[in-house]
């Protein structure tokens, strides 16, 4: 039925995870396959290292052929150089590998895969119809602009599915990664209209402020006690004319160099966490990497809480009597 949609550029489909098992050198290895079409390799954005993906053709006649990962390939083949033309067996069918590609980490349930198959050699009957089945579907549209026409012509197209009788209502939405995080976290089901997008920014922004706040809090009190601890210095410089802006200015000026100083160590320490985990190979596939507007954003708000957490400590103490700051101590 997917077809007659119009508005979408491309429309791939594909399997969700299914195990199976292969066996080299009387060694067992369990791969994840996935059934997908041609226009799932123009959809994505896999980096082919090696030969190519199927083609409808290919598709239409059912050939056993395979686009295998970087990873399967080492522990299929190996440290064969070229891979492709030579055959791995799966399930007890023998598929001739086209193509290799850079893994995708088990972390993007919707594209991870050891092993991708036309979904004509697929062993499921085509007259399983169910509702639930085991395929997934990428709609991408031509421009952002096109998305709510899409939405909507999805929307009409899912009205005409023919439903058993214990289904009222289905539950399917045409929605982003964010969106679709969104509804299942916040939706309310019964509003299509309704991801939920608004209530998890809402709710995702109140407790980052929650999170800064707290140290904020914090550091306004070791900021208060460490320039106790400096009372005498203030006393002196009040006393040989220093005015209170520019005891304000002083400490402020400390506090943000602080806490750059603490910004710059935590990126250093983010890029070693970063290579220590790619190394460990933990989540096969999964390569770390910073992301530098998120950084630049975090780094921004560290030094606008920093800065807000010195602000009222030097001006308390910049109103300090000359007398009562030498007889601090």
């Amino acid at each position: 039925m997917y077809q007659h949609l119009k508005v979408p550029d491309k429309i791939a489909f594909y399997s969700f995870g299914n195990s199976a098992n292969s066996y080299v050198n009387n060694k067992k290895i369990s791969l994840e396959f996935k059934f997908t079409n041609d226009v799932y390799w123009e959809a994505t954005e896999y980096k082919f290292l090696e030969g190519k993906p199927y083609t409808c053709q290919q598709i239409d006649n059912a050939e056993f052929v395979a686009v295998i990962s970087e990873r399967t390939k080492k522990s299929y083949f190996g440290d064969a150089a070229k891979v492709v033309g030579k055959y791995i067996e799966l399930d007890n069918v023998n598929y001739r590998v086209i193509g290799v590609v850079k893994g995708v980490p088990r972390t993007n349930r919707n594209f991870f895969g050891d092993i991708y198959l036309p979904y004509t050699v697929s062993k499921t009957k085509d007259e399983d119809q169910g509702l639930m089945g085991n395929f997934g579907v990428a709609l991408m549209a031509k421009s952002e602009a096109d998305l709510p026409v899409m939405r909507a012509e999805y929307n009409k197209m899912l009205s005409k599915v023919p439903r058993e009788k214990d289904y009222d209502k289905l539950y399917a939405h045409a929605d982003g990664a964010l969106e679709g995080l969104s509804r299942n976290l916040f939706g309310n089901i019964g509003n299509d209209d309704s991801p939920g997008f608004g209530k998890m920014i809402t709710i995702v922004s109140a407790m980052v402020l929650l999170f800064m706040l707290l140290p904020t809090i914090n550091l306004v009190n070791i900021n208060i006690t460490r320039i106790m601890e400096r009372s005498s210095e203030i006393g002196v410089r009040k006393a040989f004319g220093a005015s209170s802006k520019t005891l304000v200015y002083q400490f402020m000026i400390e506090n943000i160099i602080l806490t750059l100083l603490g910004g710059i160590l935590g990126v250093v320490f983010s890029f070693i966490a970063i290579y220590v985990f790619n190394q460990s190979g933990f989540t096969p596939d999964f390569e770390g990497s910073l992301n530098f507007t998120v950084l630049s954003i975090g780094l921004g708000l560290c030094l606008i809480f920093g800065l807000m957490s010195g602000v009222y400590p030097a001006w308390r103490m910049s109103r300090l009597n000359v007398v009562a700051a030498l007889k601090v101590n």
